[in-house]
């Protein structure tokens, strides 16, 4: 922990330095033609709606009993195109009521930041702030019986309502001293959420924080890093938390610039894969060398019984090369990685090299070894910003090594699908991929419900939204047992 001194100075320095980014900011030039993440399907909502009652097709499974929940960028008020960073907007949570076979409401509202707040008028929300943001606007999840918005970097979570309005700025009442993350994972043997996190404001420290199932956090251990990393995510096996420190970190003269996002490839910097005890110390991190890449998100890790650990990811080439707007590479591939903390080494092996992204599995499984991992295809090209066009999840049997296909349709654009195991079924693929799609010839929206085990099917219901939910970054269901 920093003292009262170093606290201070930071401030000070911080204030100097924002003062020179805000003035830069107001010089940068615009952008020739529509910023891609203001327009066309990122087009911002201008509402919060509530809508009772929901057309559905098909038949919404009894045994679905909770909400399903999405949030993304959408900010409040018009950005300046020049500084606008994807990362940046202003946050947005969506929600589908379900019960007994009914779709009973949609309703969309604006996480109540600061800037938010005043943006529409409204007293600010209570809570406890960190100096680098309040915007939370990258992930939704229910842990302890409470409904959480989450963002990396620094802002402490958010607590909604069931209905997604703002409760407070909460960094677990009171027990998060550090930064938090979009992106902890729950163990399931211990109900433990674990994540690692990183502070824009801290260049030498990551952490691994973790939360109990009563939602206290009850581990905050530092660990040593160069550069100011982002770390997006991480996984969890059973007695390793994973740290990606890859080749994206704080950039200097991109925040003096005036770019609202301060991240940039770093060709100087080592990109390697971190084994955290997890109930040891930083200190005592299994560093193993990586070949260059970034990675924004991991399917599920395990050990082997050698101790050798796997780890399934999607892997970039790099990212954030020349894009000042969002991500800028469209050659993911999904690969498994096998980290051998003896000889400290890690060998990737490509699994499918089609541009995909947002991986998800049975959680159920998580930190021990399964068979089915479900992505979200990307359109493939060499350069620009992501163009979510393509309109299909894959599904990937990682033991036979084949790929199942779910083709949406022309015009029809999948974001993330969550799976839902079925109640009282035990199969891995017995359950439901639960996410939103994008009509966009008709400026409309789709809560599908597939079967996993049908994955090439009919869906089993379609929940009809009628406007366009621009394209956000993660989805959880929250089931009303939980």
């Amino acid at each position: 922990m920093a003292s009262s001194v170093e606290t201070a100075i930071r401030s000070v320095v911080g204030k100097g330095l924002e003062m020179v980014a805000a003035h830069n900011r107001a010089r940068l030039p615009q952008p020739e033609g529509d910023h891609p993440f203001l327009s066309g399907i990122h087009r911002p909502m201008t509402s919060e709606e509530t809508l009772a009652d929901l057309t559905v097709t098909g038949s919404i499974p009894e045994a679905l009993d909770g909400r399903y929940l999405r949030i993304g960028p959408n900010p409040a008020t018009a950005p300046d195109p020049a500084s606008y960073h994807w990362f940046t907007g202003d946050g947005m949570a969506h929600g589908v009521r379900i019960k007994d076979g009914k779709a009973l409401w949609y309703r969309n509202r604006w996480i109540r930041s600061n800037a938010v707040s005043d943006a529409l008028g409204e007293p600010r929300a209570p809570g406890k702030r960190k100096s680098t943001s309040d915007n939370a606007n990258t992930n939704i999840i229910g842990h302890a019986g409470r409904t959480w918005a989450i963002v990396e970097a620094g802002a402490n979570p958010v607590e909604l309502s069931e209905t997604l309005d703002t409760i407070a700025h909460n960094p677990f009442d009171g027990s998060l001293d550090v930064a938090f993350s979009a992106h902890p994972h729950l163990d399931p043997a211990t109900r433990e959420l674990h994540a690692i996190t990183y502070d824009a404001t801290t260049m030498d420290t990551v952490w691994h924080v973790v939360v109990d199932k009563a939602g206290k956090v009850i581990r905050q251990e530092p660990i040593a890093v160069k550069h100011g990393p982002s770390i997006h995510d991480c996984a969890i096996t059973e007695n390793y938390a994973i740290v990606l420190d890859l080749p994206v970190t704080f950039s200097m003269k991109t925040m003096l610039a005036g770019h609202r996002f301060p991240y940039q490839w770093n060709w100087e910097h080592s990109a390697r894969v971190g084994l955290v005890p997890r109930g040891g110390s930083g200190a005592d991190t299994i560093w193993c060398p990586v070949e260059p890449c970034y990675v924004f998100h991991p399917g599920n890790a395990f050990e082997l019984p050698d101790g050798r650990v796997i780890m399934d990811v999607v892997a970039h080439p790099t990212m954030f090369v020349e894009s000042t707007k969002g991500p800028d590479s469209h050659a993911s591939r999904l690969e498994r990685w096998t980290i051998d903390p003896v000889a400290r080494t890690v060998e990737r092996r490509v699994l499918h090299d089609h541009s995909q992204e947002f991986p998800r599995h049975d959680e159920r499984l998580t930190t021990r070894p399964y068979r089915w991992l479900y992505t979200m295809a990307l359109p493939s090209a060499e350069s620009g910003e992501w163009a979510i066009s393509d309109t299909r999840l894959f599904k990937h049997d990682l033991e036979a090594g084949t790929v199942a296909v779910h083709d949406f349709g022309p015009g029809r654009h999948p974001g993330e699908f969550v799976f839902v195991p079925r109640p009282g079924e035990s199969a891995e693929d017995a359950g439901w991929l639960i996410g939103l799609v994008v009509d966009l010839t008709n400026e409309t929206t789709e809560l599908q419900i597939l079967n996993a085990d049908d994955f090439g099917g009919k869906p089993q219901a379609v929940i009809h939204i009628p406007h366009r939910v621009p394209p956000g970054f993660h989805g959880n269901w929250v089931s009303e047992a939980a």
